[in-house]
C-alpha cells in the first residue's frame, strides 16, 4: 500500500500536528537501505500461495470493501490519497492477486490513480506483483508509461510487507522492473514503537525505511504500520520531495461503494489495454465468488 514508485503516495495532515513517538522495547534505528547493486529480488515461487486472496498479515491487513483515506501535504501542496480494496483479482505470474484501486489528489485535484495487485504468501508475507499507475495534468490523463508486472520484461515481484517483520535484517527489494527503471527497496526501522499523531495513539507500532536506489536524490520514506490497521503515517527523511500524510478514516464500504470501486477499475482496465503493451499481456480482471 502507497508504494514509494519514485516518491509519490506518503504522509501527516494539512495542519502541523505534533508527531510523539517512543519506543516500547525498541531497536536501534537500522541503517539506510543498501546500494542497489547489493540488493537481490526475493525468490518467488507461485506455489507458496495458497491462498493469495487471504491479506491477513498484522501490519498490512486488507479486505474487499476497505477504504483508506490519507491526508496530508506534498511540498506545501495539500495532498489526499485514497485506497480502496475491491473484489475484483487478476493473474499475474502465476498468482492470483488482490486488486486495490488508489487515488492521489494534489489540492483536490486528480495526480495519480493507480491498480495494484498483492498477494499473500503461505508464510503471511505480502507481495507486490504489478502496478498500473495513470498520470494526470490538471486533472486529465496524460498517461501510464511506468507500468510493470512480474514476470513481464525481467519485473520481479518483492515484498510489500514481510511475514514477521524484525529490525536489523537485511534491506528486501518491494518491486523490480529495469525496463522503466523501477526499483523500490525497504528495510525494518523499528518495531515496538508507540506513536501519536495528535488524533490518536497506537502501540507496538512497525517502522519501514523505503528508497528507490536507482533515483537516491528522492530520499527517503518512513512509514509507520499499526497492528489491525496498517499504514498509518509517512514521513520523509531528505530528498527532494517533501511528503507526509496520516490516517484519517479506515471504514469498511457499503455495497455501493464496492461496486463503484469495482466498476472504476473495470474502466481503467479498458483504458490500460488501449495505452499500455505490458497491461495488454495480462489476464483480465475477474470478480471474486
Amino acid at each position: 500500500m502507497f508504494q514509494l514508485r519514485r516518491l509519490p503516495t506518503a504522509l501527516l495532515g494539512c495542519l502541523a500536528v505534533p508527531l510523539l513517538v517512543t519506543a516500547a522495547h525498541a531497536a536501534p534505528a537500522a541503517p539506510h537501505p543498501a546500494q542497489a547493486a547489493a540488493v537481490e529480488a526475493p525468490p518467488f515461487h507461485p506455489g507458496n500461495f495458497s491462498h493469495p486472496l487471504r491479506i491477513d498479515n498484522r501490519f498490512l491487513p486488507f479486505s474487499p470493501g476497505m477504504r483508506y483515506v490519507l491526508k496530508g501535504t506534498v511540498d506545501g501542496t495539500p495532498h489526499r490519497v485514497v485506497l480502496e480494496v475491491t473484489d475484483l483479482t487478476k493473474v499475474v505470474n502465476g498468482v492470483r492477486t488482490a486488486v486495490l484501486w488508489d487515488r492521489d489528489f494534489d489540492d483536490g485535484v486528480l495526480a495519480e490513480a493507480e491498480l495494484a495487485f498483492q498477494a499473500q504468501d503461505d508464510s503471511g508475507a505480502v507481495w507486490n506483483l504489478g502496478e498500473y499507475p495513470e498520470v494526470f495534468e490538471n486533472g486529465q490523463f496524460a498517461g501510464a508509461p511506468d507500468t510493470w508486472f512480474a514476470g513481464i520484461d525481467g519485473a520481479k515481484a518483492g515484498f510489500h510487507m514481510m511475514a514477521r517483520p524484525t529490525a536489523g535484517t537485511p534491506s528486501y527489494v518491494q518491486g523490480l522492473a529495469p525496463t522503466i527503471d523501477f526499483l523500490d527497496v525497504g528495510q525494518v526501522a523499528r518495531t515496538g514503537q508507540h506513536v501519536c499523531d495528535g488524533i490518536r495513539c497506537y502501540d507496538d507500532v512497525l517502522v519501514v525505511d523505503e528508497t528507490s536506489p536507482l533515483d537516491p536524490a528522492s530520499g527517503h520514506q518512513l512509514k509507520y504500520y499499526a497492528p489491525g490497521v496498517g499504514n498509518i503515517m509517512i514521513v520523509p527523511d531528505g530528498g527532494n520531495q517533501q511528503e507526509t500524510l496520516t490516517l484519517v478514516s479506515r471504514t469498511l464500504m457499503d455495497a455501493a461503494g464496492l461496486t463503484q470501486a469495482r466498476d472504476a477499475a473495470l474502466r481503467m482496465e479498458r483504458r490500460a489495454n488501449r495505452v499500455s503493451d505490458v497491461y495488454r499481456q495480462t489476464p483480465p480482471l475477474r470478480q471474486r465468488g
